[in-house]
């Protein structure tokens, strides 16, 4: 049989497995089975067939909602560059650590990413790295004030409402202090809680690959199989275990990513904010620094809906200016490829 085409748009039993684990990363085949109405044996294959060649990776989410909803230090760039620069530029960018997210928009001179950084901080590569480079034509910054919505908690809407509450996870348990753990006047852990090194090492371990088992983990971090397991199923408890999808949207029939720029008076930001964190098409809302101070992005599935998205759903919103640039590609989504499913 023909190997399918890495741009092809998934069948509706895989998009419902892509939805699922977006419900849940770490959710087992019987359970999908059970929700879904498959056979253990079809989601089993079906998921491995996904991930082994690269098509869906469930990771930690790189960027997570911090304390109250504030940033945890990350900025929006926009870099407009010299077009024979390009590829150079995204590639520089890609090779740092700090950066985990760039997108090269269809204009063909334009860089979006955001960049890890410590709130307020003169960021040596905003303030004199990208500045003195001659391929450089502008940057643009801002810092990210308040999460409205993540990537990570955009749904696929393929599934019912009631499938998705059955395959999330429960509630979160507030987070009781563990012990070991960083206080909150030290170095706060991932998510905006405390951590221990227990818990980083397992973090750390399920980045590239969030559905790794109990097993693997302990071999990986030479804790006990019975430790990883009791302080996994707390993580998940707490709501601590923040998993993301990565697929190509243009799998799932939405081959047109937006990036919005929007400018809304104050009296109407966290409401315009809310209702774009609310839209089933939006995967980032963000309030942020600078005359354009709410960014969001979103997926379509052609740009007659993206002109109903504009012209209708951001009525009503006290926008008052909208810019948007259409993405031509994902440029680096972190973490690193790692195993498959």
């Amino acid at each position: 049989m023909a190997r399918e085409s890495t741009n092809s748009v998934l069948g509706l039993t895989d998009q419902r497995l892509v939805a699922a684990l977006q419900c849940d990363g770490r959710l087992t085949a019987e359970r999908a089975a059970e929700v879904l109405g498959l056979s253990p044996a079809t989601v089993r294959r079906r998921l491995h067939a996904l991930g082994a060649d690269g098509t869906v990776r469930v990771v930690i989410s790189p960027v997570a909602r911090p304390r109250n909803g504030g940033s945890a230090g990350a900025l929006f760039l926009r870099i407009r560059v010299l077009p024979a620069k390009l590829d150079t530029i995204v590639a520089a960018l890609a090779a740092r650590e700090d950066i985990p997210f760039i997108d090269v928009t269809t204009s063909g001179d334009e860089i979006f990413a955001v960049a890890r950084t410590e709130p307020g901080s003169r960021d040596q590569l905003v303030f004199r790295q990208l500045p003195a480079t001659q391929a450089v034509k502008s940057l643009e910054s801002a810092t990210i004030l308040h999460v409205f919505r993540l990537t990570s908690e955009w749904r696929h809407h393929v599934l019912t409402a009631p499938e998705r509450a059955a395959l999330g996870p429960a509630e979160p348990a507030p987070a009781a202090p563990t012990p070991g753990a960083r206080t909150a006047s030290g170095s706060p852990g991932p998510y905006g809680i405390d951590t221990d090194a227990l818990e980083q090492s397992l973090i750390d371990a399920l980045a590239p690959d969030a559905r790794l088992t109990a097993a693997a983990l302990a071999a990986r971090t030479g804790h006990p199989e019975s430790t990883v397991r009791r302080r996994l199923a707390q993580m998940a408890a707490q709501g601590r275990l923040v998993t993301q999808v990565l697929v190509d949207p243009r799998r799932l029939g939405l081959p047109i990513e937006a990036k919005l720029l929007l400018h809304v008076p104050p009296d109407h930001l966290a409401a315009a904010g809310q209702a774009l964190a609310d839209h089933p098409a939006v995967h980032g809302a963000f309030a942020t620094s600078g005359p354009s101070n709410l960014h969001a992005a979103a997926y379509f599935a052609d740009l007659t809906t993206l002109y109903g998205f504009l012209s209708h759903d951001l009525a009503g919103l006290g926008i008052t200016h909208v810019e948007t640039a259409i993405v031509s590609h994902a440029a680096k989504r972190t973490p690193a490829p790692g195993p498959g499913f």
